[in-house]
């Protein structure tokens, strides 16, 4: 199976995106810059009135690209959480060593969308009942992940899960991991807004292209306008 693998490569002022086989990212690995062990939790800065939320659910281009159009969310940074090295590289967290998931840390207006809401948006808009998978994308590093930053977050987080399960809308149990937040480490750049600016890639249309319109379907009245 070709694993989705894009990693940049300068040309001349500007920066491209290259896909790279199983193999050929195997051979990189050697070539990575290891990690410290992580020791302290990433401090994140919450403007005031305003909420934070951290989840993985498979590919962070894909979760990105869904919350950014929510209303009430003001900002989606994809990265790395969860995991016990300090600072990973997506090459590092490809290999499924380091203990991370590609995750989301998103910055909303509670005013305007509530905790719980995002969260059942959040579950409902990825397989929660796959474990460590999200489609072809396999490898913890695609868990189903809640990162709760509060005990009331965690205690939305149970509720949120229990409410979908009564619901029936998955025949498999939910799998979603619900842990307290202990760190997340940005994404590199070309990873950020990677379906908006790339929507012509492979992965982007035959994946990524389909997820959004369905949430869009789905949540019409909960769009950006």
């Amino acid at each position: 199976m070709v694993r989705r693998f894009i990693l940049p490569v300068a040309l001349g002022a500007g920066v491209i995106a290259i896909g790279m086989t199983a193999p050929a990212a195997q051979h990189r690995r050697s070539e990575v810059r290891k990690g410290s062990e992580a020791k302290v939790t990433t401090n994140v800065q919450v403007p005031q009135g305003r909420e934070i939320a951290t989840v993985a659910g498979g590919c962070f281009w894909c979760v990105e690209a869904i919350f950014e159009d929510l209303r009430g969310v003001e900002s989606v940074m994809p990265g790395y959480a969860g995991g016990h090295v300090a600072n990973p590289t997506y090459e590092q967290v490809c290999t499924g060593t380091t203990g991370h998931a590609e995750a989301i840390q998103i910055i909303f207006d509670p005013k305007a969308l509530s905790y719980g809401d995002l969260l059942r948006i959040f579950l409902t808009t990825h397989d929660p009942t796959t474990l460590n998978r999200q489609g072809a994308d396999v490898g913890t590093q695609y868990r189903s992940a809640i990162f709760t930053h509060s005990d009331a977050q965690a205690k939305a987080a149970r509720e949120a899960i229990a409410e979908v399960t009564r619901e029936k809308l998955y025949k498999n149990p939910i799998v979603t991991e619900v842990k307290p937040f202990t760190n997340f480490y940005p994404a590199e750049e070309y990873h950020r807004d990677y379906f908006a600016r790339n929507p012509q890639q492979a992965y982007c249309r035959a994946v990524i292209a389909p997820k959004v319109a369905k949430f869009r379907a789905k949540y019409s009245d909960r769009l950006k306008r």
